[in-house]
């Protein structure tokens, strides 16, 4: 089992596992690769590809503390053989669910994520998309850019004291919520997971999944994809959304019946924006592609670009505490990990 707290003696060995290359820029700039590398021997991933299980597993060796990103292999019982002094799994993205093991929580080894910082920049991503949509933004540019221009019977709205659904109360939900507050929002909020009590704290209505869909204006899914949250927002939920209800997908492609969901969005009931699909890159013959009242993104709600390095920084301020046998602040444990999505 590895140790915990405080390292005496040599300085800490650290692996970073992002191979090199413009994302491991873009999380590991200048400042905070000397921020690390004060702090322990880092050894970094030069092979400018992920690195195979069987490699890991070698590299592994003597490693206190090891830094993970998009792609890194799940540090299962196999990876983990080479593991002799591993403390501090320190993931540069959001979920774990599939990089963590029962078997690396067994060894005590402990485990935190950028996931706050992901989870706050696709909370603003929410607040941009429902402003985008309800605005309509997109139609009236290509309006602009085609010649035409509005007429006196135009048609947009805003966000101001609209009712917005939250399908899912989790990390990204809870950081929208004081978000919203300035729009004079009124928030419901489905989550089986999260006590209606708590719900209330945050100032959020709690209700069923089906009068989150049919009382809101604006309908936003913040679900982990699990096994069981497959196609949660099936044909029969779609139907509840409300004529002229705006459809936000910043979780995963998977919780929605797309068929059912490219059926409802041809009517023109309702509009969507779409960042997240089942299958990524958005396959060509996609139903959705083409409707006019469908903002189709590719998968960039969050984080930007500029909010990658506090991804990195969470860790890395966690890293610092971990070997000062500090509490955590960006820490996941095993049940939490679970709950992520996959």
């Amino acid at each position: 089992m590895a140790s915990q707290g405080v390292t005496h003696g040599a300085r800490p060995r650290f692996l970073v596992t992002v191979p090199a290359g413009s994302v491991r820029s873009s999380f590991f700039p200048p400042e905070l690769v000397a921020r690390l590398e004060a702090l322990g021997d880092v050894a970094w991933n030069e092979t400018g590809r992920q690195l195979e299980p069987s490699e890991l597993c070698r590299r592994l060796g003597g490693i206190r503390v090891c830094f993970t990103g998009w792609g890194t292999p799940r540090l299962d019982a196999a990876v983990l053989e080479g593991a002799d002094a591993l403390g501090l799994l320190a993931h540069t993205a959001g979920s774990v669910a599939d990089l963590v093991s029962p078997e690396l929580y067994a060894r005590g080894a402990r485990v935190v994520s950028g996931n706050r910082a992901f989870a706050e920049s696709v909370a603003e991503s929410v607040i941009a998309y429902a402003l985008l949509g309800l605005r309509r933004l997109v139609h009236w540019s290509h309006e602009v850019e085609e010649g035409r221009w509005r007429d006196e019977n135009f048609l947009n709205e805003g966000l101001l004291d609209q009712t917005v659904g939250l399908v899912g109360f989790g990390a990204v939900a809870r950081l929208l919520v004081p978000l919203l507050k300035p729009f004079r929002c009124r928030i419901r909020a489905y989550d089986p997971h999260v006590p209606a009590g708590l719900m209330r704290q945050h100032g959020v209505e709690p209700t069923s999944l089906d009068e989150v869909i049919s009382g809101s204006r604006i309908v936003s899914l913040h679900a982990a994809r699990t096994p069981e949250t497959r196609n949660l927002i099936d044909a029969r939920r779609l139907r509840l959304v409300r004529d002229g209800a705006l459809f936000i997908n910043t979780a995963r492609g998977a919780l929605v019946d797309e068929a059912a969901l490219a059926t409802e969005l041809a009517s023109g009931r309702f509009a969507a924006v779409l960042d997240v699909f089942d299958v990524e890159p958005l396959p060509a013959d996609s139903p959705l592609r083409g409707l006019p009242n469908a903002i189709l993104i590719p998968h960039m709600a969050g984080p930007t670009m500029d909010r990658r390095r506090f991804a990195t920084l969470c860790v890395v301020e966690d890293t610092e505490r971990f070997l000062a046998g500090k509490p955590l602040e960006n820490e996941i444990d095993r049940a939490y990990a679970e709950a992520m999505t996959h």
